[in-house]
């Protein structure tokens, strides 16, 4: 008779219990496992995570020559100020008539010795003559016309325009056209230049015919969108903009200068054309219908450099860069 106080292993006991190696083997399953349960939500998050996009150097670098072009001589000036010289390409396809006036006005000479006449800021830069309001002191218009019809806007059939898809304020469409910030409205059929930062356009009075030219400001803070469709944009400054954007503020109203040793001299205004070709600035510009500015815009629109946390997702039409760059040797 069996004592119940003894106990009996089965025996079938050992051959149950796993062998010495099998039990180091399912150990080590387990810590696989634990791992994988440890480390798959980060597997999973990096797999998931949108791929870092690259950046406008990147782009920029990954170019090729035919994403670029140079500026027309006939339709590019050289403003020589004292401290260098100011590179203003003239937007030909919207302001026509001012473009023309510009240069019979820029091959008389007649800007050579006018001055920056004010400076606002956040706002403009303004040159022309200083004596324009005394009929008996102002620099001749020689053959150039004194007033000109308004070209605010022009018919947009025919017009090469990459849309912006991130919308806008100001009007139904912006975009580029041909390395300008513009709009369109298709209701109306028009399209015109915008007023972001270094556009340069035409002052003139109340009356919508009175500018011809003669004076010009070039925009040196937010855009002042209001002004598009109320005067002509006539360009932009592709290269020198620091030489009117960062000059001293005028201290009268609307930041005009109230002594004349304080207005900057003008030394020349001249054709890109009319210039020696080894003394012209040798400058490509981006091609803005191009599959390269495209992916320029979406690496603004949306920065994955290491110091932004959070995508913006969308970009204002004056926040596109439009790159100017020497061309390569």
């Amino acid at each position: 008779m069996q004592n119940p106080s003894e106990s009996r292993v089965p025996a079938c006991a050992s051959s149950c219990s796993p062998p010495g190696h099998a039990r180091v083997a399912l150990a080590v399953l387990f810590c696989l496992f634990c791992l994988f349960c440890l480390f798959f939500p980060v597997i999973a998050g990096a797999a998931d995570a949108p791929a870092k996009k690259p950046t406008m150097q990147q782009v920029i670098d990954a170019s090729k020559p035919s994403d670029w072009r140079s500026p027309a001589p006939a339709d590019t000036l050289y403003m020589e100020l004292p401290g260098g010289r100011v590179v203003i390409e003239l937007a030909v396809a919207f302001a026509p008539l001012h473009a023309a006036n510009i240069r019979t006005l820029v091959r008389q000479k007649y800007f050579d010795g006018l001055a920056v006449l004010r400076v606002q800021d956040n706002f403009v830069t303004q040159w022309g003559d200083p004596n324009g309001e005394d009929a008996s002191k102002a620099h001749p218009f020689g053959e150039a016309r004194q007033s000109l019809p308004a070209e605010f806007s022009r018919a947009s059939a025919g017009l090469e325009f990459t849309p912006l898809a991130d919308g806008d304020v100001y009007a139904p469409e912006v975009g580029f056209s041909n390395g300008f910030p513009a709009a369109r409205d298709p209701k109306s059929g028009q399209a015109w230049l915008a007023h972001c930062y270094g556009m340069v356009g035409a002052g003139r009075g109340n009356e919508a015919e009175s500018g011809s030219g003669a004076e010009l400001y070039v925009v040196i803070g937010h855009a002042p969108r209001q002004l598009d469709r109320n005067i002509a944009t006539v360009g932009r400054v592709i290269k020198g903009i620091e030489l009117l954007a960062a000059l001293p503020r005028g201290t009268g109203a609307a930041g005009f200068y109230e002594k004349p040793e304080q207005m900057l001299p003008i030394r020349s205004v001249r054709l890109a054309a009319d210039v020696p070709a080894a003394e012209r600035s040798a400058l490509e510009i981006l091609r803005t219908g191009t599959a390269t500015f495209a992916a320029l815009v979406e690496s603004r629109r949306n920065r994955s450099d290491d110091w932004y946390l959070a995508p913006a997702g969308k970009i204002d039409l004056c926040n596109v860069p439009l790159p100017v760059r020497e061309q390569p040797k």
